[in-house]
């Protein structure tokens, strides 16, 4: 197959004429080709009524204006590609009673996958006013792209769709989230050749190193290489058919090629390439399962070259549109205000001879109903595309019984992270084929490794690319599964677009009312801000809450666990929970202790509470109350109380731990809020708040906005300021360490100043003394590493 240039001046390899392909064979008989070419027309018909018909579906009278829509929108030049390798697989199917699910990668070229289903009956089911009649097509076509109906991607509301191809880049990664603990699973992957130029698809061709063939289903990528993008060529392409294979080969594929344009050798030459793949697969897993055990095959791929816009015309008023970046959306788009392209449109239309695909009443020809697959065999009736459908809850063992026991409050000192991996260890042996840890190589550094100990069959990927980790957990979530992510505080935002699209799919979900519920995206933050000593300003970086709280209520929620307890007792909501994304921010290195378990669960369950035994105002209005969030800014904000207390004795001091970050937000705004009445009955409505953060200060201002009293509320957080610090210069960098927030909250207090002046002074030395020492000797004074609640236990 050589490198030859065409007439779109694109320097690749022709997709025009005869099928070359590297598969040789004729599967089909010429009846077979004649029904699957009128099938495949049946799809495209309805591609391009879905772009441009409000009316007239059948085009029974000459096609007129009122019957387009006033809006033409959506894309053309994938949907054929898409459909012929559709219709192929469903002949494999059915010929070998296969499980496959569809998950269609390119941008915006959802009519391929709701023409499919509608011609499966697949769409009917599910919306029964979009019939298999004349009136069901017409409001099949109308919904697509108009407002009040559906979007031009394959969005929650496309039966069988897990991947709304919204953002390119993660087709592969869903799809291999899929197949993991779904051993006869087949996920068919089209791979647009625009979205193969993204990082996260680039590094997701890796994951076939992390499938176990006795296990695990396969993926079938399909790369779909049609020329260019919105307008440019796309470079995957441009490049020579060794240079092309060469890559693929590299990152451990066997690549079949199939290129060309003529349907009738087209349709022999992916027949044949794609039984060929499909019976690999079942000879490696049948090699794998029954005779040598796990290995790694150069599982097969296949890279379909077509015209864009394959079976448009070639050209309109002599301007390239098949085959050119003219077809990549609307392919004509002036139909409104040009008569000859409305005519144009319509013969386009007729071409594919609607009259004999589907009968008077519009139901599709007998002969071709009979081709797809039945039931749930139908790629869209799949129940993976609809994994809630799957889900069982996690068999977690009771998170009581790992608790941090003996607990000397505030004074004992323990591991968090490394006691809840114990917890997260027994979760993964017990739900062997359902639960998995994601996370890019940062398991062991993130003092998790107590899991390794439960690590066999895969349970714990590893990946230096959060987006494939986070692809493959979405996808393993997506088909019915559990799991989480952990990685590092500072680079969690390589996701953040990715976290993004989950949060708008499961928002979506929620209002489809077929859709199942599916386990929660579980995300752990850790490595955090405030313990970055060695790693510096790079890693310094809270700023993923921000991202998460421009999500919708409905779907997100925050957890900042002070302490062991809570975070075992907050870990274990997180894994019951369906259709959230739960982020919980927890520091991996040993903390001070300060909640039993029985308490622990009490304050995770009310998501913020006065303590009692930080307190020294019972009985009397305080006349100040701090406030913290986060596990660090706690221990800042006892020991800011414990000073206070020591130098002003007379201060009565309420003392509030925030641990769900939503309770903040007023009731009216999310489901998580409290009332005024409450957040005046904990913060007060006329006393000085101090709130120490473990983010950026403004995020606890936007949360707060109207609260009573708000012009009381002082917030210290991270400010943008560090560098190679020790904790505590690295907090007194940001304002959030023990002394700052002690002279601020003299500052802001109403006590008489000869009081409060020679207090505050004597702080400000201490202060300075310790920065110096910290500078002086590298580490912070004994005293401030050291330092426990001075007080006893009530």
């Amino acid at each position: 197959m050589a490198s030859t240039g065409n007439e779109g001046g694109n320097n690749s390899i022709s997709a025009y004429g005869h099928a070359r392909s590297t598969v040789s064979g004729e599967p089909l008989d010429p009846e077979d080709v004649v029904k699957m070419n009128a099938y495949f027309q049946a799809s495209m018909y309805l591609c391009l009524g879905m772009l441009y018909l409000r009316d007239n579906p059948l085009l029974k009278e000459p096609l007129k204006l009122e019957h387009v829509k006033a809006r033409l929108l959506g894309h053309w030049g994938s949907d054929a590609g898409q459909s012929f390798t559709w219709i192929h697989m469903n002949r494999l199917i059915k010929k070998y009673d296969l499980d496959v699910l569809f998950v269609s990668g390119p941008g915006h070229d959802a009519p391929a996958i709701l023409s499919q289903s509608y011609l499966e009956g697949v769409y009917s089911e599910v919306y029964p006013d979009k019939s298999e009649d004349i009136q069901g097509m017409q409001r099949f076509f109308r919904q697509f792209s108009f407002p009040g109906g559906i979007g031009s991607h394959a969005t929650p509301e496309t039966p069988g769709s897990i991947h709304e191809g919204g953002e390119l880049g993660y087709s592969i990664s869903h799809a291999f989230g899929t197949v993991f603990d779904h051993p006869n699973l087949i996920t068919l992957t089209v791979v647009g050749d625009g979205e193969a130029e993204t990082g996260p698809l680039a590094t997701s061709w890796h994951s076939t190193k992390f499938l176990n063939p006795c296990t695990d289903g396969a993926v079938l990528p399909v790369l779909h290489l049609n020329g260019y993008k919105i307008k440019n060529p796309t470079i995957l392409a441009r490049i020579s058919h060794d240079e092309l294979s060469s890559l693929l080969v590299g990152y451990g594929w066997t690549p079949f090629f199939i290129e060309g344009s003529d349907l009738d050798s087209m349709h022999q030459a992916m027949a044949a390439t794609l039984e060929k793949c499909v019976l690999d697969i079942k000879k490696y897993q049948e090699e794998a399962r029954k005779f040598i055990g796990a290995f790694r095959p150069r599982w097969p791929m296949i890279v379909l070259r077509t015209p864009k816009g394959w079976t448009a015309p070639r050209k309109v008023d002599g301007r390239l549109l098949e085959g050119f970046w003219r077809a990549h959306q609307i392919p004509i788009t002036d139909v409104a205000t040009n008569p000859k392209h409305l005519k144009l449109l319509e013969t386009w239309m007729k071409s594919y001879k609607p009259e004999e695909l589907f009968d008077k009443d519009g139901k599709l020809a007998p002969q071709l109903k009979a081709l797809p697959p039945r039931g749930t065999s139908r790629m869209s009736a799949n129940p993976t595309g609809n994994g809630g459908l799957l889900r069982r809850p996690l068999n977690l063992p009771d998170f009581r019984g790992y608790a941090l026991r003996d607990i000397d409050q505030g004074v004992s000192i323990r591991g968090n992270m490394v006691n809840m991996s114990k917890f997260l260890r027994d979760t993964i042996s017990k739900n062997m084929t359902s639960f998995r840890v994601f996370g890019p190589d940062e398991t062991e550094s993130n003092k998790l490794s107590e899991i390794y100990k439960a690590a066999t069959e895969g349970r714990v990927m590893e990946m230096l690319s959060e987006h494939t980790c986070e692809g493959w957990l979405e996808g393993y979530i997506l088909s019915g599964r559990h799991g989480l992510l952990n990685t590092y505080e500072a680079f969690v935002h390589v996701i953040d677009s990715m976290v993004n699209q989950h949060c708008k799919w499961i928002e979506r979900c929620l209002e489809v009312e077929w859709r199942a519920k599916v386990a929660s995206l579980n995300i752990l933050i850790t490595a955090t801000v405030w313990r970055q000593d060695h790693n510096g300003f790079t890693h310094q970086d809270p700023g993923f809450l921000d991202v998460v709280a421009n999500k919708s209520p409905e779907v997100v929620r925050i957890y900042l666990p002070p302490d062991g307890n809570t975070l075992l007792s907050v870990t274990d909501h997180c894994l019951r929970s369906v259709n959230y994304v739960n982020v919980i921010v927890a520091d991996k290195q040993d903390h001070l202790q300060y909640l039993g378990m029985d308490k622990a669960i009490v304050h995770c369950t009310k998501g913020l509470g006065i303590w009692d035994w930080a307190s020294n105002y019972q009985g009397q209005d305080p006349h100040v109350v701090i406030a913290c969030c986060g596990d660090v800014p706690t221990h800042e904000a006892l020991a800011a109380t414990a000073i206070l207390r020591e130098h002003l004795s007379d201060l009565k001091i309420r003392f509030v731990n925030v641990m769900d970050l939503f309770r903040l937000i007023s009731e009216t705004n999310h489901p998580h809020g409290i009332s005024d009445q409450q957040w005046k009955a904990i913060f007060t409505e006329d006393k000085p708040i101090i709130f120490n953060f473990h983010s950026y200060p403004w995020l606890i201002h936007r949360l707060t906005y109207k609260r009573p009293g708000q012009n009381n509320l002082h917030v210290r957080g991270y400010r943008e300021k560090g560098n190679i610090d020790t904790p505590f210069a690295l907090a007194m960098r940001n304002r959030t360490d023990r002394y700052s927030l002690a002279i601020d909250t003299i500052d802001l207090i109403d006590f008489p100043r000869n009081t409060t002046s020679h207090v505050r002074e004597k702080l400000i030395n201490i202060q300075l003394a310790a920065k110096m020492e910290t500078y002086n000797s590298g580490v912070d004074p004994e005293y401030i590493r050291s330092w426990t609640w001075p007080y006893p236990k009530k």
